[in-house]
């Protein structure tokens, strides 16, 4: 069967969504590959489900997977994408709808500018459920730098530095991403804080590499700044392919709105 898809992207963060077929993780690594494939940091599919108790609330369901194969639990400009995706095909005909994902359930509202603002739930500190070994959260060593670790679906290590964070990215983000600090590998962020309203990442995607913008990692270093004192409730997050606005209230949920556009459609022959 040939494959149908969309390719959409998000600040730059690029992604293939399959219009007949469940992405899977195989297909995953074939149609990532920007040399042989048609190339993306993820794949993902809409999955209409039938209600359960546990779901009865829930509008859809997406399948999400890493370039590499490996499962994504969420993905902030991803879904951005979806729930743009999901409405221009009339699969979904509310402005506002609930996603599940392995993360639990997720509310993108697309706003009249056509920027989608996604509640992206509350974030986790609590140690065993980031997943991390790090004894205090908020204030640990690792590669030699102070960090601090959050959850907003999946594990993020936030770095605050006055470093060079692109350089700082490629050149120790692959050795925190697997580091024996986190069970289930890491994002790792390096942040230069520009002011009380506005910081500037470079992040080490875990399961992708380098990205051009990981929503939930702006999400990530915005809560932990919150919780540090460093930053107010709403900031800007200047990422290499774009901005985001993030808004967090501590103890609440994290609010993140951002574009994202349909890049082109096509066919994959099998």
């Amino acid at each position: 069967m040939d494959i149908k898809f969309e390719k959409w992207q998000g600040l730059g963060n690029d992604f293939i969504i399959l219009e007949n077929a469940d992405a899977t993780s195989d297909l995953a690594k074939k149609l990532c590959d920007r040399n042989f494939g048609i190339g993306a940091d993820g794949i993902f599919s809409a999955v209409k489900f039938d209600r359960t108790p546990s779901a009865e609330n829930v509008d859809i369901a997406w399948k999400f997977y890493n370039s590499d194969g490996s499962i994504a639990q969420m993905c902030g400009n991803g879904m951005r994408c979806f729930a743009k995706y999901v409405h221009d095909k009339g699969i979904i005909e509310k402005h506002k709808f609930s996603v599940q994902t392995l993360a639990g359930v997720i509310i993108p509202e697309i706003l009249e500018t056509g920027k989608v603002c996604v509640n992206m739930g509350t974030p986790i500190f609590d140690a065993a459920k980031i997943p991390t070994k790090a004894l205090d959260v908020f204030d640990f060593e690792v590669e030699g730098f102070r960090a601090s670790a959050v959850s907003m679906g999946n594990p993020h290590c936030v770095i605050f530095t006055d470093g060079d964070t692109k350089k700082l990215a490629a050149e120790i983000g692959p050795a925190i991403e697997v580091s024996p600090l986190f069970p289930e590998k890491t994002n790792v962020e390096f942040v230069e804080i520009k002011s009380r309203k506005k910081i500037k990442i470079d992040v080490w995607e875990r399961g992708c590499g380098i990205t051009l913008a990981c929503g939930t990692g702006a999400c990530a270093s915005v809560a932990l700044g919150v919780k540090k004192g460093l930053l107010d409730e709403e900031v800007n997050v200047i990422l290499p392919g774009g901005e985001l606005s993030i808004q967090y209230q501590e103890g609440g949920n994290v609010f993140m709105t951002g574009d994202a556009q349909r890049v082109f459609s096509g066919v994959w022959y099998k």
